[in-house]
């Protein structure tokens, strides 16, 4: 990447903003992480600072095989008592199972959504550096930021992506290419857990 870049700008714009959209991408919040959150000594540390009292903790959470959805589409949160915290110590250890077939949560909508802007990104990229010229340069920057313009998660992410797929598409063709073949869904899907406490 860099090598193709600096015939252009020896400021690696590019580079930069390309590892700042595949960390977006990469680092989506799953069940496991979910997990590790609220499992981690930092978690309960803030608790325990912001409270300065025992506290019986609660979470509201959307398990995909659980919640139902409401009117809107949006997983239905339920309530868990302090039971779940054990479940979620044992669950941030089986991080180790994402991406292979062993990962439940990795059957849901919005995991296999995820996975699928991971590699439409890398073609995007790749095919955007085989086009790369000194005119089109600040194009392939704006594409390598797309992920950045995408919020939230579940159902927020869903509407976010709505909002950012036509732009992306619109940079590829400036670019004289279209690799973007993303169709999100018209109807509710279920998709993972959703947590607050």
């Amino acid at each position: 990447m860099r090598q193709a870049e600096a015939a252009f700008d020896n400021s690696f714009a590019l580079t930069r903003a390309v590892a700042d959209g595949y960390h977006k991408l990469l680092a989506y919040k799953d069940e496991y992480e979910v997990a590790r959150l609220f499992a981690s000594d930092e978690f309960r540390n803030s608790v325990a600072r912001t409270f300065k009292v025992p506290v019986k903790m609660h979470f509201n959470m959307a398990p995909p095989l659980l919640a139902r959805l409401d009117a809107h589409g949006r997983p239905r949160k339920l309530e868990f008592g302090p039971w779940m915290m054990p479940l979620l110590r044992g669950l941030q250890h089986l991080k180790i199972l994402r991406g292979t077939p062993f990962d439940v949560f990795g059957y849901a909508a919005e995991r296999k959504l995820e996975r699928r802007l991971i590699e439409t990104y890398r073609v995007s990229i790749e095919t955007a550096l085989r086009h790369l010229t000194r005119d089109n340069y600040a194009a392939a920057v704006a594409l390598a930021r797309v992920p950045c313009d995408i919020r939230g998660y579940g159902h927020v992410k869903l509407e976010s992506l709505r909002e950012v797929l036509p732009g992306w598409r619109e940079i590829e063709r400036s670019l004289g290419f279209t690799t973007v073949d993303i169709e999100l869904p018209t109807k509710p899907v279920q998709t993972g857990a959703y947590a607050s406490s």
